[in-house]
């Protein structure tokens, strides 16, 4: 042992160890067998330790403590994970990307991803993942299961990495920022998403229409559309909508409930849309440009009136004298 000397090898990989005991544990990775089950749950484990740390987890006990911030683990090497998390240590690099984790575990399966496999596939509607955490919050979304609750306002999430990014909205704690414009975020994947906007990428393609999203979410609201589906329903007057963003906003038309509020002169909005409209009219950018006569607009909707009067189209006709105007209003 002291000597680094390893004359125990597996025939089956020629991985080598220094004792018989650890080449006999490694060869139980080959067979699949798991020898040693737990009475309580009757899960089967490869080896006898792993069995002694999963029977904490019934207990509940957690005699690992780190002494940094207190955490409490029930196995030590969930401890030792848990100490990388202090130093931002990475240990484990990428060889085809230099990318860095702090567990083999995840290094694994980043490398799936270079390798476009995905060997875990899910058995109710065969999507393929390249590892198990990610297939075992997918099938919470089949058994709408949402195990892990928000102490503070009981939303209740599938996944706890979720409930995590949703505990910062509490604190208003964003540690995401922009490297472009600073704009900071509470979880990584909003951050991810907003990126797209600098980048203009929209890589989420309607198959019907070609019309290009940044999110995949909105892709899916956008394919109710063709079909006319619309499963979120209002249940105060029965209004639906095929995304569940609508819905809310038109529940604040119940409430008159107006969360988004202008910091200059104090005017609420109901929608952030809105509140970001009227921003405009105190910076007076107008970023909405006509194309025939460069005149510009600060919003979208004048920018599309504006343009009838260059098609002289003329769609809003008068009931009793059957004169038509460009614009509703007129």
């Amino acid at each position: 042992m002291h000597t680094k000397e390893k004359p125990h090898a597996c025939e089956m990989c020629n991985k080598a160890f220094s004792q018989h005991g650890s080449l006999k544990r490694h060869l139980l990775t080959h067979t699949k067998e798991k020898p040693h089950t737990c009475e309580i749950c009757n899960k089967a484990f490869s080896r006898k330790g792993t069995l002694k740390s999963h029977l904490l987890t019934h207990t509940n006990e957690k005699p690992h403590a780190c002494e940094i911030c207190n955490k409490a683990f029930s196995r030590q090497s969930s401890l030792r994970r848990h100490l990388l998390a202090h130093t931002d240590e990475k240990p484990h690099a990428c060889e085809m990307c230099n990318k860095a984790f702090s567990r083999r575990g995840t290094l694994k399966q980043h490398f799936l991803t270079h390798m476009k496999e995905k060997p875990y596939a899910c058995e109710i509607c065969n999507k393929a993942f390249s590892d198990g955490s990610t297939l075992r919050g997918h099938l919470l979304t089949h058994t709408k299961e949402k195990p892990h609750a928000c102490e503070i306002c009981n939303k209740v999430f599938s996944r706890k990495g979720t409930l995590k990014s949703h505990l910062l909205t509490h604190t208003n704690e964003k540690p995401h920022a922009c490297d472009i414009c600073n704009k900071a975020f509470s979880d990584r994947s909003s951050l991810r998403k907003h990126l797209l906007t600098h980048t203009k990428e929209k890589p989420h393609a309607c198959e019907i229409c070609s019309k290009a999203f940044y999110q995949k979410g909105n892709l899916m609201s956008h394919l109710l559309t063709h079909t006319n589906e619309k499963p979120h329903a209002c249940e105060i007057c029965n209004k639906a909508f095929s995304d569940r963003s609508n819905l809310r906003k038109h529940l604040l038309t119940h409430t008159k409930e107006k969360p988004y509020a202008c910091e200059i002169c104090n005017k609420p909005f109901s929608v952030r849309s809105g509140l970001r409209k009227h921003l405009l009219t105190h910076t007076k950018e107008k970023l909405h440009l006509c194309e025939i006569c460069n005149k510009a607009f600060s919003l979208q909707a004048p920018l599309r009136r504006h343009l009838l009067t260059h098609a002289e189209e003329k769609p809003h006709a008068c009931e009793m004298c059957n004169k038509a105007f460009s614009e509703q209003g007129t």
